[in-house]
């Protein structure tokens, strides 16, 4: 029975096919009830419009001509337009969004939104029931008009979604739904007077340090002030679901008023670094120009913090990230601390991930997110294995300013958000004038994180009250906007004007909030008027190196022999490749009396003995499976079905995890990462190798804003390994030179170690006495200068005896010379590669060179000044200190070790230079040109007649 003329009118329709075509659309229905995405958009059209078709006769063909019904072909139209004009309200509606609490931003083309654009009106809308175009319609919505209106009021608010990029369907129909059924709980009556409470703290903070030390810099958070009680109700949810990590990185705007209210930095401890020195034993001594040792400290809005939360059973750490003014930087530190976090590292094979165990948030400023490639490197690890954890909760704290520069300045696209659709992170733009929106922005964020493991961007729209710092007049610049920011009111004021309407609370009521927020900003204030402070995070140490060189490093020979056996066992029926086969195959024997340990079996032993003694080692590297120079191979590939075998993780002796990872085409990210996972998990030893040490160049920044100076400015200990291939053979000015120099520049306070060794055993004993050093006070980062030829030279590989007798040597004398003290006129002093090549030529010349003397420095800084003066001191008629180097003269060790090495020679003796002269490139692109070079520089070295003369090639 018809009962209305929709039914009417899907049967005429049905009624024009029969047959074979029947029994081809019912198929084509069926598809589409198991995946609507199946069938062909007209089908969908079609079904949403008329529903499921008859059901197809068994007959072929019909037994009488069917009743001729001719399809409303305008009817039809109708309805799959409006059902674009669905979709285009989802994928485009945040252009109409009401996301500008300043109305500066630039109007879009918003007529994809419109009915009549798709030539519908009213009453054609009317026509249809809402459930035709909208699935999913609430109730108390009926008709296609009002299907409409509300999903424009839904999708054009004061919240803005973007999901359409986001291709999982599974994803991006929970995300719609979840908007549309308006799935996130309203504020009740208690939570919105605690929402205002919060952001007058907020606001008044800003207020009474604006007033109080006027001309400072804070950087204040005033036109986002609602990323506070956002950041609350992040807290608030991830702790409520189990975390027990919540890890924050952000850049300096609004940093104080997180530091306060957010990680509970007192008011008192923060007044107190506007007011004065934290302390003034801090101040260097009359006629110093030093302070204490190792702590240099950073300016208060570069600070982080760690603070503690109860919620339900779980008792959760917020840690706020030190950071410093290079923007967006902090982004890999902290997912490396996640990932941290995250994992248990305390059994055999890879650790074991927890991704609820800790959760992330990043915030981001609107003009670096998109300008900061640092950025799209860090969100490229959301799926990656070694990298991945569970989602990041990203807030752009959007200004709509960068430093003076207007966005039409900083970017090329329509959102500072919009680098994120590459990644199908889903992104909702939310007026930063609208607390309520911006808490269930939040909400939103966190189900997403917490149900599908992944990232999630909230943009957060508002302005800048102030200019880049409060000593900039912005007016000089953004003159319009600012005289429109003059007039706006404050967030905490709109929303307690909103609360006043709705009957939350009285004027009187707002008026004993302000009041009380600002008798404990007073309070906080006088407390410290005449009281000195401890610096925060200060840190405090005495030089270390002996102590250091007094770990034991050796293993002894039989277990050594059994950790080489267990390494070389794997299941029978894993094919490994005929060629690596060989190779390891002559690694049985090579702990035997006589025989010879290379430089790869050197690293494995020593990482396998490290996890025997139950310390976890985390390895990546864009090819650290293999090794860019295939030397290490420590995952192995079954040839005949792709699996892999990890020996170290099958190891008997194994106490601890072993994580090794390759990882992307990064740089910087992946060592901020690595140097962010060693800073929270500082048991561990965390290695980053670099294909070519010369990529380094790219994480300059980590190297010098964490790396180098992280425990001076922050109190930040890391033990992180860097491995920077590094030696002239000819390969041109990109594979030669990982810049020893800059990281010898960086050098001060002991704050890392930079070696460059020659032997395997020296690798050995430098990895394990690295690993001792975790978790110590002495613990430091080592910048290796890691080989590559030398890797399979038989003169680098060390006698097994010096792996279970020796320790790491910070020099070491050439064998066979300096046997007659009294007869050496030159004493030769190097570092890694060129002493292997001068020790070459040494043997080919057949020589006594009784007059020659050459010296490995092995541990470049900090300077074993000890050790080698020592040794000078037995040679009294020594007429030349010669440094010798293949790198220009203006890049590597000689023009940080010239002044080292004139303090240590005997009285009057010279101290000259050898190598290749000052250059801009680093190294030759020809081969030849190479070679020449580099006999020119040997041949001078071992050449006695030049002994006194400045002998710098091509001088």
């Amino acid at each position: 029975m018809i009962t209305n003329k929709r039914d009417e009118q899907a049967q005429g329709a049905w009624e024009s096919y029969y047959g074979p075509n029947l029994g081809y659309v019912q198929e084509q229905y069926e598809r589409y009830v198991n995946d609507p995405e199946s069938v062909d958009e007209t089908y969908r059209k079609v079904f949403q419009l008329w529903g499921a078709p008859p059901m197809a006769s068994a007959e072929l063909e019909p037994a009488a001509a069917p009743k001729s019904v001719a399809l409303d072909g305008n009817l039809l139209k109708k309805g799959v337009d409006a059902g674009k004009l669905v979709w285009n309200i989802r994928t485009y509606g945040h252009l109409a969004a009401d996301i500008d609490p300043l109305g500066i931003l630039t109007k879009a083309d918003t007529r994809v939104l419109e009915p009549e654009q798709y030539g519908l009106s009213q009453s054609d809308l009317e026509a249809f029931p809402a459930s035709l175009i909208w699935d999913g319609a609430p109730d108390n919505v009926r008709t296609g008009w009002e299907a409409i209106q509300k999903l424009r009021q839904t999708y054009t608010g004061t919240i803005a979604y973007e999901f359409s990029h986001v291709h999982e369907v599974e994803e991006r129909v929970w995300l719609n739904r979840q908007v549309e059924n308006q799935s996130v709980v309203p504020l009740n009556a208690e939570q919105k007077k605690a929402l205002l409470e919060r952001l007058v703290e907020v606001d008044q903070f800003e207020e009474f340090l604006h007033k109080t030390f006027v001309g400072q810099k804070r950087f204040s958070i005033e036109g986002t002030d609602t990323m506070v009680p956002m950041l609350d109700e992040l807290v608030r949810h991830m702790v409520d679901e189990g975390a027990e990590h919540i890890l924050m990185g952000m850049a300096h705007r609004g940093r104080l008023n997180v530091l306060a209210h957010v990680l509970g930095k007192p008011y008192d401890k923060i007044f107190a670094e506007f007011h004065h020195s934290p302390n003034k034993k801090m101040f260097p001594s009359e006629g110093s120009m030093g302070i204490n040792f190792g702590w240099t400290g950073d300016v208060k809005y570069h600070l982080g913090a760690n603070r503690t939360v109860e919620g339900g059973d779980v008792k959760a750490k917020i840690t706020l990230a030190n950071n410093p003014s290079h923007l967006e930087y902090v982004n890999p530190v902290v997912e490396g601390f996640a990932r941290a976090a995250q994992e248990d590292r305390t059994e055999p094979g890879y650790p074991q991930q927890d991704v609820n165990k800790a959760a992330t948030v990043l915030i981001h400023g609107d003009s670096a997110f998109p300008g900061e490639g640092i950025v799209a490197e860090t969100l490229n690890f959301n799926k990656l294995p070694g990298f991945q954890n569970g989602g990041t909760i990203h807030i752009i704290a959007n200004n709509n300013i960068g430093f003076t520069t207007e966005s039409k300045d900083s970017r090329s696209t329509h959102y500072a958000s919009d680098l994120a659709k590459g990644y199908e992170i889903p992104i909702v733009h939310v007026n930063a004038d609208d607390p309520e929106a911006c808490i269930n922005a939040m909400r939103l964020a966190s189900e997403y994180r917490n149900k599908f493991k992944k990232d999630f961007l909230i943009d957060l729209v508002g302005y800048r009250r102030y200019g880049h710092n409060e000593t900039d007049d912005p007016d000089t610049t953004q003159p319009l906007v600012y005289q429109k920011v003059k007039t706006h009111p404050r967030v905490a004021a709109i929303y307690a004007d909103i609360l006043i309407k709705e009957g939350v609370i009285s004027k009187e009521e707002s008026a004993q909030i302000i009041q009380q927020v600002q008798e404990r900003l007073k309070a906080a204030y006088d407390r410290i008027k005449d009281k000195e402070q401890d610096p925060a995070n200060s840190y405090h140490q005495t030089p270390a190196e002996e102590r250091i060189a007094k770990i034991k490093t050796a293993v002894p020979i039989g277990k050594l022999r059994k950790i080489n056996k267990d390494l070389l066992s794997r299941p029978d029926d894993f094919n490994v490749y005929p060629k690596l086969q060989r190779i390891l195959e002559r690694r049985e024997t090579a702990l035997n009396e006589g025989e010879k340990v290379d430089w790869g079996l050197a690293e494995t032993l020593a990482f396998a003995s490290i996890v025997a003694d139950g310390k976890p080692i985390r390895l990546t590297g864009q090819d650290a499976e293999r090794a860019t120079f295939a030397h290490r191979n420590l995952v192995l590939h079954d040839t005949k079905n792709g699996s892999t075998y990890c020996p170290i993780h099958h190891l008997p002796d194994a106490k601890a995890s072993f994580a090794i990872y390759n990882s992307p085409l990064s740089e910087a990210a992946v060592l901020g990462f690595e140097y962010g996972y060693n800073v929270y998990s500082p048991e561990t030893l965390v290695i980053w190798e670099a294909q070519y040490g010369d990529f380094s160049n790219v994480a300059q920044v980590i190297t010098d804003q964490f790396i180098s100076a992280g425990r001076s400015k922050w109190g930040q200990k890391s033990s992180l390994v860097m491995l920077l291939p590094h030696g002239y053979e000819g390969a041109g000015p990109e594979h030669s030179s990982a810049r020893l120099e800059r990281f010898l520049q960086l050098g001060g306070e002991e704050n890392f170690t930079v070696a460059n060794v020659t032997t395997a055993a020296q690798y050995f004993h430098l990895l394990r006495r690295q690993a001792a050093l975790t978790e110590s006070e002495d613990a430091r980062p080592l910048i290796l200068m890691s080989p590559k030829s030398l890797i399979r030279n038989a003169r680098v590989a060390s006698s097994p005896a010096e792996f279970a007798e020796g320790s790491f040597k910070p020099v070491l004398e050439q064998p066979g010379l300096g046997g007659r003290p009294e007869r050496v006129e030159r004493i030769v002093l190097c570092s890694g590669k060129i002493a292997v090549e001068l020790e070459e030529a040494l043997e080919k010349s057949g020589e006594a060179n009784e007059w020659l003397h050459i010296l490995r420095v092995e541990q470049l800084y900090p300077f074993p000044e000890k050790e080698v003066a020592g040794i000078l001191a037995r040679f009294t008629n020594v007429k030349e200190i010669l440094w010798v180097q293949e790198e220009p003269e203006n890049m590597g060790a000689w023009r940080y070790i010239e002044s080292k090495l004139r303090k240590v020679a005997p009285k009057d003796t010279p101290v000259n230079y050898n190598g290749r002269p000052e250059r801009s490139s680093t190294a030759s692109g020809f081969q030849q040109v190479h070679a020449f070079e580099q006999q020119q520089i040997v041949a001078a070295a071992l050449n006695q007649k030049s002994i006194k003369h400045n002998i710098t090639l091509g001088r």
